[in-house]
């Protein structure tokens, strides 16, 4: 392996480790941003979009308010090389967005802005679609083979990254779920002097009875002592 191509190997490593080092999903996607930002050759912003599990697309993070607006138009027009690498994984470059033809409506709004040239990366795993890596700079033809080729590394690791924090968000959400509805009904069979699989049944009554998540009704349970009024249980008296 020659020196440079040793040297990029090493780059990519660290960069591996710092984004798995994140540990949040906001901090990675920042990171994911910034590192775009500064290691993408003609990369002045970048920004994440990102999938929900609606399937709409948002902005959560962007080095600069260019992007979330650049990104917005996107949404709105429904034109744009995001949109279509969320859709088909190829990598999207516009080297002039002034006359490339293939996104009329938001190329003439995203021109307004003083965008130049646009790259977008979808982030993937095997599993699922997370989003789009998108790049903006102010100067034509900014991206070249070798920008497409960094982003496309970068643009792995990351998605692997975001993936895995992700991941561990949902884990730490389940587990803290799991807490509280485990302290709401110990609450309601000390109260009531019932075992535990009555007093799981009476807060999944009021549950449904008030059209609320177990979990929002659990943490009122644990931090008021009492099931809200209208929910049919024992403490609708209060």
């Amino acid at each position: 392996m020659t020196s440079a191509a040793q040297k990029t190997a090493d780059a990519f490593a660290d960069v591996a480790r710092n984004l798995l080092d994140r540990g949040s999903v906001q901090a990675t996607l920042e990171e994911i941003s910034d590192l775009a930002a500064s290691e993408v050759g003609g990369c002045e912003f970048a920004g994440i979009s990102l999938v929900g599990g609606d399937g709409t697309i948002s902005t959560p993070v962007a080095t600069d308010p260019l992007v979330e607006h650049a990104d917005q138009l996107q949404y709105t027009t429904g034109q744009g090389p995001c949109l279509e690498t969320i859709h088909d994984r190829q990598v999207y470059v516009v080297d002039d967005v002034r006359q490339d033809g293939r996104w009329p409506v938001f190329a003439a709004e995203v021109a307004g802005l003083g965008v130049r040239s646009m790259m977008s990366h979808q982030l993937y795993t095997r599993r699922e679609v997370l989003g789009c890596l998108n790049l903006y700079s102010t100067e034509l033809n900014a991206f070249d083979r070798g920008s497409v080729e960094i982003g496309q590394v970068l643009a792995a690791h990351a998605a692997v990254a975001l993936a895995s924090a992700q991941n561990d968000a949902r884990l730490r959400d389940a587990m803290q779920t799991r807490s509280r509805i485990g302290e709401a009904t110990g609450i309601l069979m000390e109260r009531y002097k019932v075992p535990g699989d009555q007093a799981f049944a009476l807060l999944v009554k009021a549950s449904q009875n008030l059209n609320t998540k177990l979990r929002e009704l659990a943490e009122v349970l644990v931090e008021t002592g009492a099931l809200p009024r209208g929910s049919s249980g024992p403490d609708r008296q209060g």
